[in-house]
């Protein structure tokens, strides 16, 4: 699930999946015919969150979104996962935290031109100098969260 700034996200969803999961509990049990029509079990679970767009100065986020950040373990456990607050529990090293996934800044408008994934922006698409480390560094990025989220559900990934 991705995270921004407002947390809504979060206190938007918690709801909604426990309110899908008592739905589909109420009809699992009404399927006609079961050996034809195998259902899943329903049992919907955040695999975790990634944060979104989060600035950086000399490799660490910046104070305002640190502070931001650092409410965002509270509102996973309270709104998603039904569990109390503990506030020992920061993003970072947090098992639910799948990524921080930083700002991209130009790639994305250059991405959209050459209709292409940032992380695959080459120097004929515009990416030089700064660019071009910043679509490698993109490509580590989304290569590490797709990982973290195969491994989080199950997905096996070759290396």
């Amino acid at each position: 699930m991705p995270v921004a700034p407002d947390l809504q996200g979060p206190r938007n969803l918690g709801p909604t999946l426990r309110r899908w999961r008592a739905q589909w509990a109420e009809r699992v049990p009404r399927n006609p015919a079961p050996s034809e029509l195998p259902l899943p079990r329903g049992a919907m679970a955040p695999t975790g969150y990634v944060v979104l767009q989060h600035a950086v100065r000399l490799a660490r986020p910046v104070v305002a979104y640190e502070r931001w950040m650092e409410r965002i373990p509270d509102v996973d456990r309270t709104s998603l996962l039904g569990e109390p607050p503990d506030a020992t529990v920061r993003v970072s090293g947090e098992p639910h935290c799948l990524d921080l996934v930083k700002d991209c800044r130009s790639l994305l408008p250059m991405a959209q031109e050459a209709r292409k994934p940032m992380f695959l922006l080459r120097a004929a698409d515009g990416a030089l100098g700064a660019h071009a480390g910043a679509a490698v560094d993109a490509y580590r990025a989304f290569e590490r969260l797709a990982r973290r989220i195969a491994e989080g559900t199950g997905v096996e990934v070759p290396s």
